[in-house]
């Protein structure tokens, strides 16, 4: 097991020493969408649906889950984020509409904030899913991944357009 660095010298769970990592801006930027039909994307736009803003509501909850990834992520460091920003763009589809959702999340220190965006854009989605269930539960959710990130020992990732 000693290869893994998730795991100690007796086979078990551990989290892994950043104390001598160095200390640098570190930033991502994570995706995700979720496919609507027209009626809930008239509602979101219109600001027409009973529980509130769609989208203000998905946009806090996006950066309540950043902030609280290290206690859903097992092995995930507690990090100060210094800035989150949500941001929602739509694509029309035949007959169907993509809400895009793109999440940055920014720090000063020891380890990245890929895991803060991912979960930071999942949980947007997922809140946008809960608002609008009562309309349509056929929507669907996703892909979600990272499209950037910067700062750290293994430099800038970029992913290629999809």
């Amino acid at each position: 097991m000693s290869n893994f660095t998730h795991f100690n010298e007796e086979g078990r769970a551990k989290m892994v020493d950043i104390s001598n990592k160095e200390e640098t801006v570190r930033t991502a930027k994570a995706h995700s969408s979720v496919q609507v039909n027209q009626e809930i994307h008239q509602k979101i736009v219109h600001h027409d649906f009973k529980k509130g803003d769609v989208l203000g509501v998905a946009q806090v909850a996006g950066i309540m889950a950043a902030k609280q990834t290290s206690s859903i992520i097992p092995m995930c460091h507690p990090i100060p984020i210094s800035g989150i920003n949500i941001s929602f763009s739509w694509k029309e589809m035949n007959e169907a509409y993509e809400l895009h959702i793109t999440a940055e999340v920014k720090t000063k220190g020891s380890t990245g904030v890929e895991m803060e965006a991912l979960t930071a854009a999942t949980a947007t989605a997922l809140c946008v899913y809960d608002m609008c269930k009562s309309v349509d539960k056929g929507m669907i959710i996703g892909p979600t991944y990272l499209l950037q990130k910067s700062g750290g020992k293994n430099g800038d990732f970029q992913r290629d357009p999809l």
